[in-house]
C-alpha cells in the first residue's frame, strides 16, 4: 500500500508500527484504562491532520464539554478554537445523548432512547464532517453509548451501525473506549472484533515500575508490529518508542 492510501497519525513512533500509517477510510478502535491518554491520542490525531497534512477533522465528545477539551489540549499547544474559527475543525458535543429519557415522543411515534441516541450521534457526526470536509473523525468515548446495550446481539448491531455510519463519510476514524480488563492476557471486547483496527493503551507494572504500554492488536490491509511498545505523554503529546521493548 502506498503512502497516498494511508492516513499518517503524525504521532512520533506510531506510524512506524503501522508500516507507514492507517489505511485510509478505516475505523480504528483505541481502548485503554483511565490515564492512558485515549482522548489525547484522538486530539493529537485530529490536530496533526489539520496542521501537518491539510486534512480537516471532527472531534465528537460523549463525555466532556468543548471548554474542557479545549482547555486540556491547550497544554500541548493545540489551539482548537483557532482551527474552528478557520473552519478546518468541528467539535460535536454529543454529551446530551447520555441524558435523554428512556423513551421519546416524536410526533405520534414513541422512540426508544437507544435508537434515538445512535441515530442522533451518526447524524451529528455526518453533519459535522460535511461542514468542514473532514478527512479525520474522532468519537470519544463510545462506551457511553455501548453501556445502553447489555444484550450482546443488540450491542453488536449498534457497533456495526456506528461503523457503517462513519465509513459512509469516507474519513479515517478513531473511536475510543474503556478497557474493561487490564493485562496482556485480558479478554477481548466485542467491539474489537468489529473495528478495522485496534490499539490498546495500558499501564502495566514492569518490575517495580509502572510503564505506559501501547500495542496494536490488528490493522486491516497493512503489516503491523504487534509487540507491546512503551510510550510517554510529554508536553508535545504522546510519543511512542517502537524500537524499545517492555519486558
Amino acid at each position: 500500500m502506498s503512502l497516498a492510501d494511508r492516513t499518517l497519525t503524525g504521532v512520533p513512533g506510531l506510524d512506524e508500527i503501522f508500516s507507514g500509517g492507517i489505511p485510509r477510510g478505516r475505523i480504528v478502535l483505541c481502548v485503554g484504562g483511565p490515564g492512558t491518554g485515549k482522548t489525547i491520542l484522538g486530539a493529537q490525531f485530529i490536530y496533526n491532520g489539520i496542521k501537518n497534512y491539510g486534512e480537516n477533522g471532527v472531534f465528537v465528545s460523549l463525555d466532556e464539554s468543548k471548554a474542557h477539551i479545549y482547555s486540556e489540549m491547550s497544554r500541548f499547544g493545540w489551539d482548537f478554537e483557532e482551527l474552528e474559527r478557520e473552519k478546518k475543525f468541528s467539535f460535536v458535543d454529543a454529551s446530551p445523548l447520555r441524558r435523554i429519557p428512556g423513551e421519546l415522543k416524536i410526533g405520534k411515534l414513541t422512540v426508544g432512547r437507544r435508537e434515538f441516541s445512535m441515530v442522533s450521534l451518526i447524524e451529528g457526526v455526518q453533519s459535522g464532517a460535511r461542514m468542514v470536509g473532514a478527512k479525520r473523525i474522532v468519537v470519544d468515548p463510545i462506551a457511553s453509548l455501548l453501556f445502553q446495550y447489555p444484550d450482546i446481539v443488540q450491542r453488536r448491531t449498534a457497533v456495526l451501525d456506528l461503523i457503517e455510519g462513519l465509513a459512509a463519510t469516507g474519513a479515517t476514524c478513531l473511536l475510543t473506549s474503556e478497557l474493561r480488563a487490564a493485562g496482556l492476557e485480558r479478554a477481548v471486547q466485542l467491539e474489537e472484533y468489529l473495528a478495522h483496527g485496534v490499539i490498546v493503551l495500558q499501564i502495566l507494572q514492569v518490575g517495580k515500575a509502572f510503564v505506559r504500554v501501547l500495542q496494536v492488536e490488528k490493522m486491516r490491509e497493512t503489516p503491523i508490529d504487534m509487540q507491546p511498545r512503551p510510550y510517554r505523554i510529554t508536553e508535545r503529546g504522546i510519543e511512542v518508542y517502537p524500537k524499545e521493548t517492555v519486558f
